[in-house]
């Protein structure tokens, strides 16, 4: 079973059982024709549909789709998008990182981020010396830095604030 809201507006649960296909509960008969391309020509109910995929997004399981002219933004949940939102899990990949902590007790090498300085994920913040060994610490997120708390020289301890994001 999936649910479907398009255009976060029309909410609709289909599921597909054997070869039949259920929209709501009633089932759905579908003339489906591939013209190539991403265009797929539909019959439904003796009325015929033209449609496009313009836009797909995997990860974020989303999509636009292009019919007989209009777009229209589709989003899915299946039934595992629906258990973590059932067992209040759906939002934990959404929390927003506000810090970069130290992972253990070093020296500041280098910094390398600014104040106010916009970074995406994976670009390099600073270097801390432990144990003999350089670590680059790379920012966790895509943000713009609102405050960095050490400086070059400084010792650090593990889990000390050393960055800060807006």
């Amino acid at each position: 079973m999936h649910k479907v809201k398009v255009n976060d507006q029309f909410l609709f649960e289909i599921e597909q059982k054997d070869s039949a296909l259920f929209v709501n509960g009633e089932a759905v008969q579908l003339d489906l024709s591939t013209l190539g391309n991403s265009n797929t020509h539909v019959l439904y109910q003796s009325r015929s549909f033209n449609t496009e995929l313009v836009e797909i997004s995997r990860a974020e399981k989303t999509c636009k789709i292009k019919v007989n002219g209009n777009i229209y933004q589709i989003s899915i949940e299946d039934q595992f998008d629906v258990l973590l939102k059932q067992l209040g899990l759906d939002n934990l990949t959404s929390n927003k990182v506000s810090e970069i902590k130290a992972p253990m007790p070093g020296l500041v090498l280098k910094v390398l981020a600014e104040e106010n300085a916009e970074v995406k994920k994976g670009d390099n913040l600073l270097i801390l010396e432990a144990m003999k060994m350089e670590n680059i610490l790379k920012s966790s997120t895509d943000g713009v830095i609102k405050k960095v708390l050490v400086k070059q020289g400084d010792k650090v301890e593990k889990n000390q604030i050393l960055v800060q994001f807006k």
